[in-house]
């Protein structure tokens, strides 16, 4: 049956729903033109009065992957909860049940999103002013210490993480794949083509070592000195477990806690909040032995073969220092094919191991780099993308 066409929505109607994809695409949801159309002439086929037919129809046009859905939802609350003239119309039928759930982790930056065009109406003058100063500022941001920055810098340090990644091809296994640039001669697809040719070999095939990304699996202190360093970590590992997927997350306090399942989430915000929900001891004590001990006994066999990288952030003030402590780090060691440790610690130029539990610890990590700002973490990535350096062992003794 053919369906007669009305106009499209003009005034209140159209205006809203341009304006409500205009946040959703600041927000990070791909909307784009043909998707307002599109969600116009939708709006001609239903009930504009009834809010669940009106939420379902945007949603249909506007969602077109799952994890879009929850931010979506909080932007649909917010942006016509705001809109008066919608509000009498809107609220008249409630929307469906999966509109009606908690609002998301996300919904801070669907906040920030819209709130973003009133601020550039109200201060034009002083945006110009961020322009000139956004060189400057990006560099100041890149060295300075995580724990002394504002909200503002935290979001937007957290936007230039999620933006980080490592190579792919970091461990060369003892398997071959054909490779045209192999070394390793590859006889039996060669002779395969011979036959072609009546026995004379004219295309010799080679074979390659197959590489692929080793394993990173991450012990992460949450005691109340660390719990800063460790949430913007959080958000870098987020941003490489998107293209690697051997990466495992742990966090420690007085107790162990797998969050690696948690930090799979799409979303980041949802990531770290199920990664906070998930433990109960953030920002509490610090029992590094005992947590060492429950991964060495539990999860080292799991996650530490085929050449695991682990990177351990912690600032190594333990307060039970003792012989378990070099033990469970000796074992650690042993298992695995590189072990990082990454302590804000080193932020002081004048930073020396008089801590028990660093003198513990020091004699069994391959590597010890700073984790307070931008440029040490793109410093780790270059590490983690290059072979262990030949003087990191020096590095170690200058600092103990």
């Amino acid at each position: 049956m053919a369906i007669n066409h009305l106009a499209p929505p003009t005034g209140h109607m159209a205006d809203n729903v341009i304006g409500f994809a205009r946040a959703l695409r600041a927000a990070g949801l791909p909307v784009g033109p043909g998707s307002v159309i599109d969600a116009l002439d939708a709006l001609q086929l239903i009930e504009v009065g009834h809010r669940g037919d009106f939420y379902a129809t945007l949603e249909a046009i506007f969602v077109k992957r799952h994890e879009h859905a929850l931010i979506f939802r909080q932007a649909f609350e917010l942006f016509f909860r705001a809109a008066e003239e919608w509000k009498s119309m809107l609220d008249s039928v409630p929307l469906p049940d999966h509109a009606r759930k908690k609002p998301p982790p996300a919904s801070r930056r669907v906040q920030e999103a819209m709130a973003q065009p009133a601020r550039s109406e109200e201060r034009p003058q002083a945006q110009e002013q961020e322009l000139k100063l956004s060189v400057s500022d990006k560099e100041v941001l890149q060295k300075k210490d995580f724990a002394q920055m504002t909200a503002a810098e935290i979001a937007e340090v957290t936007r230039e993480i999620a933006k980080m990644r490592l190579p792919q091809a970091e461990l060369v296994t003892r398997r071959y794949q054909p490779d045209a640039r192999g070394l390793r001669l590859d006889m039996r697809r060669t002779v395969r083509n011979s036959l072609r040719t009546g026995g004379e070999i004219i295309d010799i095939r080679k074979l390659g070592r197959i590489e692929k990304p080793a394993p990173i699996v991450a012990l992460l202190d949450i005691s109340g000195s660390m719990s800063e360093y460790t949430r913007l970590f959080l958000h870098f590992l987020h941003a490489i477990t998107d293209a690697r997927k051997r990466v495992s997350v742990f966090l420690f306090g007085t107790r162990l806690t797998n969050v690696t399942r948690a930090l799979r989430a799409r979303d980041p915000d949802e990531a770290l909040a199920s990664c906070s929900s998930s433990v109960e001891d953030w920002a509490g004590g610090t029992r590094i032995a005992t947590s060492l001990h429950s991964f060495n006994q539990l999860w080292a066999r799991r996650v530490l073969g085929q050449g695991a990288i682990v990177l351990l952030i912690s600032d190594g003030l333990e307060r039970e220092a003792d012989a378990k402590l070099a033990f469970e780090m000796d074992r650690l060691h042993r298992s695995c094919r590189r072990l990082i440790w990454l302590n804000p610690l080193l932020r002081y130029s004048g930073f020396e191991a008089k801590a028990q539990g660093i003198k513990m610890m020091l004699p069994h990590v391959d590597e010890l780099r700073p984790v307070h700002n931008l440029t040490s973490i793109k410093g780790l990535i270059g590490a983690l993308s290059s072979p262990p350096p030949a003087h990191h062992r020096s590095l170690i003794r200058s600092v103990a």
